[in-house]
């Protein structure tokens, strides 16, 4: 099995604990005074001190204009819609909220993007099979 290694900006690795550690669950790595690595859903993250990048939803999945560029996990539906309560709990704003696409397609699966306190387009994708992902 091979993972992903991902490294981006944030403007407070303080904030950036209270996001990916705490709401997200995400156990914390190797860290200095200017970036700390994360246990991102089983990916590597390392978020460095710096200006997060832009984006712009200019991606069209489906009904929705997504932003581009964007990131995230894609989770088996059980604990696609754990993290998907969890956020709801904690009132989170979402750029898309939880939601079903391409329902009896291949490719079916759970969506919902956020932004992390930076800035920076997260997007958390659920299905029964992940296999599906690569689906045509």
């Amino acid at each position: 099995m091979s993972i992903f290694h991902l490294a981006f900006n944030v403007s407070d690795l303080d904030g950036a604990r209270a996001f990916y550690g705490g709401l997200l669950g995400c156990a914390e790595g190797r860290s200095t005074d200017t970036w700390v690595d994360f246990d991102f859903f089983g990916h590597q993250i390392s978020l460095h001190l710096g200006e997060p990048f832009d984006h712009r939803p200019t991606g069209r999945v489906g009904d929705h204009m997504v932003p581009m560029p964007h990131f995230g996990v894609l989770l088996p539906m059980t604990d696609w819609r754990a993290l998907a309560d969890r956020l709801e709990a904690a009132a989170t704003e979402f750029l898309i909220e939880p939601v079903l696409r391409f329902a009896g397609q291949p490719g079916e699966q759970a969506t919902m993007f956020l932004l992390d306190p930076f800035g920076n387009p997260l997007e958390f994708k659920g299905m029964q099979d992940p296999a599906g992902a690569f689906t045509t």
